[in-house]
């Protein structure tokens, strides 16, 4: 369902662009245009359409192979040029053998990469970046208006042990590789335009071969962590009445002295565990099919879903295509996967300020494992009692409890 879902958006975000212009094996309904002035070529008006994503009769071409001619110095055989066979590769028609992959892999030439290209360049980038950009800014504004969360009540001196070891390495083998793929992701989407120019062409080219190296790598570690963080801590993200409570007042994060009660997870942490499971997931779908496309296909059989639903043409899309090559399948799932990172990168630069900056106490819960007792008073009372009950935490009383050192 997630996977239906989250298709779905892409597809009503880029219907229109990647959509339009048929793939190189569509059959385009014949036009009656006049192409005497080219001898039969395509003519300027030809290139337009397709770039416009308009069909454009292809039957003057795939009909008239010729007689085999070969014209003298047009091509790299020894200067002769065989245009059947460029023919015969345009229209998929050439005796092309592939190990994987089947019959779509033996498409050597598709019509979507323009629109793919202008998506990811033009929308996707400028959005993308700016949407960042944005974030970071409404972050500072919120800092210099509310200031730092501090812990209003006296310290005890005292801690509770808020998450073991194992917790900690699996959010960090998470963390740490998402802000990875993340930086290494926009050199390989913005690169171009940011990078060249300050380093150049050959300084550029060293990063972005190293960038995508690590980002084909390091993206196992993420999706480890994924699944580690996802079995340990789903059973305390399942929304409760509480976190009605806590969304009312929200959370207390905008008003002094406002303390709403919690367990482990506060509603606000639901929301980003569940936002890095889903979209995290949604992620590495993507990747994966970036990764081993000709295996591992996401878009063909998903849009066939799709259109039984009549949710594509309810919205005004028209029938998804349903047989899409292997290069329009990265398109796809490149798009997709760029705009979900888009998305999380924005939700985790928020976790990021809360957890550092925004709020006294809170790194030491993923720091040392081990938070103030009157932190975990005021932020998870619920889950504190439950401790006081078990004798994991101390009562108000102090009589048990881990005291604090000096360094804590």
């Amino acid at each position: 369902m997630t996977r239906l879902l989250t298709t779905f958006f892409l597809s009503v975000l880029l219907a229109a662009p990647l959509a339009g212009p048929a793939a190189a094996q569509d059959t385009a309904e014949p036009e009656q245009i006049d192409r005497s002035a080219t001898g039969g070529a395509p003519t300027l008006e030809d290139i337009l359409a397709r770039q416009r994503g308009e069909t454009v009769d292809n039957s003057y071409r795939r009909d008239n192979a010729g007689d085999g001619e070969t014209a003298p110095g047009l091509g790299p055989l020894g200067g002769v040029s065989d245009s059947e066979v460029w023919r015969d590769l345009r229209f998929n028609d050439a005796n092309v053998k592939v190990s994987a992959g089947g019959d779509v892999a033996k498409v050597l030439v598709q019509d979507r990469g323009m629109a793919w290209l202008q998506f990811r360049q033009g929308p996707l980038s400028t959005y993308g970046g700016w949407g960042l950009i944005g974030v970071l800014g409404l972050l500072v504004l919120f800092y210099l208006i509310r200031g730092r969360i501090t812990i209003d009540g006296e310290k005890t001196g005292r801690t509770v042990t808020r998450f073991e070891f194992i917790e900690r390495f699996a959010h960090w083998l998470m963390a740490g590789s998402f802000v990875v793929l993340g930086l290494t992701g926009l050199v390989s989407l913005l690169g171009r335009t940011l990078l060249i120019p300050l380093l150049g062409l050959e300084g550029f080219s060293t990063i972005a071969i190293g960038s995508k190296w690590v980002h084909n790598n390091i993206s196992w570690a993420f999706m480890l962590g994924l699944i580690m963080a996802f079995v340990m801590w789903v059973a305390h993200n399942i929304p409760n009445k509480t976190d009605l409570k806590w969304l009312a007042v929200g959370g207390g994060i905008f008003k002094k002295g406002v303390h709403p009660p919690a367990k482990k997870f506060n509603a606000g942490q639901k929301l980003i565990f569940w936002s890095v499971i889903v979209l995290g997931a949604s992620i590495s779908v993507s990747g994966l099919s970036l990764l081993f496309p000709f295996e591992l296909p996401m878009f063909a059989k998903t849009f066939v879903i799709l259109n039984d639903t009549g949710l594509p043409q309810a919205f005004g899309f028209g029938a998804l295509p349903t047989e899409l090559a292997p290069h329009e399948e990265m398109q796809f799932s490149q798009a997709w996967h760029a705009i979900v990172s888009f998305v999380l990168m924005a939700i985790i630069l928020a976790h990021i300020y809360i957890g550092s900056v925004g709020m006294e106490g809170a790194f030491d819960a993923m720091g040392s494992g081990e938070v103030e007792e009157q932190w975990a008073r005021e932020h998870h009372s619920l889950w504190l009692e439950e401790l006081q009950e078990k004798g994991e935490a101390a009562t108000k009383s102090g009589e048990k409890g881990k005291a604090a050192t000096p360094a804590e």
